[in-house]
């Protein structure tokens, strides 16, 4: 049965010079609030090893942020803004990035009054001009339904063709323009795999150093990557969260990280850095279970993607590694390495986890999704948690602070 959970039970105020509009100096000099078993304490994210059990597996999401806010110019003059979220043509993602010549991207058009047919050319300087970079309106669809088609005559990628001529899509809360910083800085230093257009944010407090005291502490260090979409900031615009669409996005994971992942132990905690991170996790779980039931997607190539609400309307009797195991059956039935999969799954009060038991996340704005994830995490002392943190100069959302909070 879906929730039904009134979506104005999660505000909070939120001044806006509490934002934190760029990153600090340091990215491990931020805040860290730490929330155990009812108890706050403050301390900064380079002592974060310190408050981790040791031993404890660690989930980091090394998805890579692309530059995918394009501007182009029709003869009238009229500037469209165009945002990638997800290839289309061809549909996998690492064969769209190495396209030579054209591709197609489902996007948000901006100023889409004024487009309706017809090739508008890319706003360039001297270098970019060089790429004859160009897009036409293959389908015209609401909020994050078009389909844009990009050509370009130079015999370069599609991944090159945006880092010519894109800007990196920083959060619109922030209220400025994409600056120089954000090229470095709205990205995590372990992203490796391209296709977000939204940072996982939790994880840009990590350094070197961090990583080191966690090697330290015999912490298990492993990767996922689900790709960050638009509909990240999507606002909630229903009364109740049960109104409110996730938007699918895909993720993977190595057939090794299943294995992995089935060799924690009893006791052994699972660390998730970031949301993104948890929901990929949590997924992994359901896309088991469609495994093992043959539930496939149209193709009939791959588990059927993780629907919204399915943890709450469904009671699989399946353990966590009965669920994994069938996943590595169908990666040894397809001989595949890697699952590809798709989730929509919303995490609110109420959720049972499966798999994470420690949070590691930012800040998050009043009444979003996310902040639903929080309260899944820590019920309703996410209200103490957040009083703090606002009572003792935290920074908020994306380029914010951070906080670990274990369930």
């Amino acid at each position: 049965m879906k929730p039904k959970i009134k979506i104005s039970d999660f505000n909070y105020p939120l001044p806006d010079e509490r934002i934190a509009k760029f990153p600090l100096e340091k990215r491990d000099s931020s805040k860290l609030l730490v929330y155990n078993k009812g108890v706050i304490e403050d301390s900064l994210f380079s002592s974060l090893a310190d408050f981790l059990p040791q031993d404890s597996f660690m989930v980091f999401n090394n998805t890579k942020v692309v530059p995918a806010r394009l501007f182009f110019r029709k003869p009238t003059g009229a500037v469209i803004e165009i945002l990638c979220l997800n290839p289309v043509a061809p549909e996998d993602y690492v064969t769209s990035f190495a396209s030579v010549g054209e591709c197609a991207w489902k996007a948000v058009v901006g100023n889409a009054k004024k487009w309706k047919d017809g090739e508008i050319y890319f706003m360039g300087d001297e270098k970019s001009g060089k790429l004859n970079f160009r897009a036409s309106l293959m389908h015209k669809g609401d909020s994050m339904e078009s389909v844009v088609r990009f050509k370009w005559d130079a015999p370069v990628t599609f991944s090159e063709v945006l880092d010519i001529c894109g800007q990196v899509p920083i959060p619109p809360y922030l209220n400025r323009k994409t600056q120089a910083i954000d090229r470095t800085r709205y990205q995590t230093i372990y992203a490796k795999q391209e296709g977000s257009v939204a940072a996982p944010t939790a994880g840009l407090h990590f350094t070197d150093d961090v990583l080191r005291t966690l090697d330290a502490k015999r912490i298990l260090r492993e990767n996922i990557c689900l790709h960050v979409g638009a509909g990240t900031f999507v606002p909630v615009k229903s009364e109740f969260i049960d109104g409110h669409k996730m938007h699918s996005e895909p993720f993977s994971v190595s057939k090794e990280f299943v294995k992995s992942l089935m060799d924690v132990k009893p006791g052994q905690k699972v660390i998730s850095v970031g949301t993104t991170s948890t929901r990929c996790l949590e997924s992994l779980y359901y896309i088991g279970v469609h495994c093992i039931e043959n539930k496939l997607d149209l193709s009939g190539t791959v588990p059927a993607p993780v629907g919204q609400w399915e943890p709450y309307e469904t009671s699989p009797a399946y353990s966590l590694k009965e669920s994994l195991e069938g996943i590595l059956e169908f990666l040894e039935k397809n001989s595949l390495n890697r699952l590809v999969a798709g989730t929509s799954i919303i995490i609110v009060p109420g959720y049972k986890f499966k798999v994470v038991d420690i949070q590691i996340t930012n800040f998050h704005q009043p009444q979003s999704t996310l902040l639903l994830l929080i309260s899944a995490i820590v019920g309703d002392d996410w209200k103490r948690i957040y009083s703090h943190a606002l009572d003792n100069g935290y920074r908020f959302l994306s380029y914010g602070d951070s906080s670990v909070l274990f369930r």
